[in-house]
């Protein structure tokens, strides 16, 4: 019982963390549709990133293993600053849209950021207490003979859902 009660907890904090996000990034679209006609395509592209973006990748190695409701509602932010940007309407398919103006999805965006962090952990680039978490161990056993050169990241087991979350999992299991 105890265990569902922090799984709870957890979606409600994350859901209220999610309902900011949405609630900040729609209130700058609506400030900055005004002035997107008045701007250059780059310089549009520039200002929704600095904006969008940025509220999306805030925060975002936490939205790992989110739910797929959560996950829909930050979604249809990065949808709405596409079809902003660049005049679609909403009948038309957005994922053409995001692959034009190289973005990759939300869920995407988040995995790609865990892989970064895991890459840099691996290569001495970030603090070593996030760099400890991110340990590669040689393969052994019946693997060993057809992939005797390849190194693997250690993956820590956890006993709690929260815990599969957490950065020394999920960086080393991207």
């Amino acid at each position: 019982m105890r265990d569902r009660g922090v799984v709870l907890d957890s979606y409600l904090t994350m859901a209220l963390h999610v309902s900011a996000v949405c609630r900040a990034a729609y209130y700058q679209l609506r400030q900055l549709h005004p002035l997107l006609r008045s701007l250059s395509f780059d310089a549009a592209k520039l200002l929704l990133q600095a904006f969008i973006s940025t509220r999306l990748d805030y925060c975002n190695s936490l939205m790992y293993g989110i739910s797929d409701n959560l996950n829909r509602r930050l979604q249809a932010v990065q949808n709405a600053a596409a079809r902003l940007f660049t005049s679609t309407r909403t009948c038309e398919h957005i994922m053409l849209v995001l692959q034009q103006l190289h973005w990759l999805p939300v869920r995407l965006r988040v995995y790609f950021k865990l892989a970064v962090l895991a890459y840099k952990a691996l290569h001495d680039r970030l603090p070593s207490y996030l760099a400890e978490d991110c340990q590669l161990v040689a393969v052994t056993g019946r693997r060993q003979l057809c992939l005797s050169h390849i190194d693997t990241c250690q993956v820590r087991r956890t006993n709690t859902w929260f815990g599969d979350r957490s950065f020394a999992t999920a960086g080393p299991r991207t």
